[in-house]
């Protein structure tokens, strides 16, 4: 269960669907660097584990919205917490990540 609520595209779903329900290009644009592929099989996974819920809309041609339920409304808050912490030390991570690869690049040489 960890390794699926831990993944960085279910954690970006939750995140953009926390402010409400999206239509699926809507998400998409929500998230950015995802496939039409992969975000139909997090969606999918996601509406499995009971996180998401979708409803398709009596239209033409039929428009399809995804939103939290009520267990994908109790991870929201951890999700964003994550999310937000990631973005607020994102610079960190990478001088970090930077300082790493230039002493490990030094040691080989």
């Amino acid at each position: 269960m960890l390794s699926l609520i831990a993944d960085k595209w279910t954690l970006l779903v939750i995140r953009a669907l926390a402010a409400g329900p999206l239509r699926f290009n809507a998400l998409r644009r929500e998230i950015g660097d995802i496939s039409q592929k992969m975000l139909a099989s997090t969606l999918r996974n996601l509406e499995r584990d009971g996180f998401v819920s979708r409803r398709v809309m009596p239209t033409m041609p039929p428009h399809v919205e995804y939103a939290l339920t009520p267990l994908g409304q109790d991870l929201k808050t951890p999700v964003c917490a994550l999310a937000d912490w990631t973005e607020a030390h994102g610079a960190q991570i990478e001088a970090a990540r930077a300082a790493y690869e230039m002493r490990s690049s030094a040691r080989i040489a």
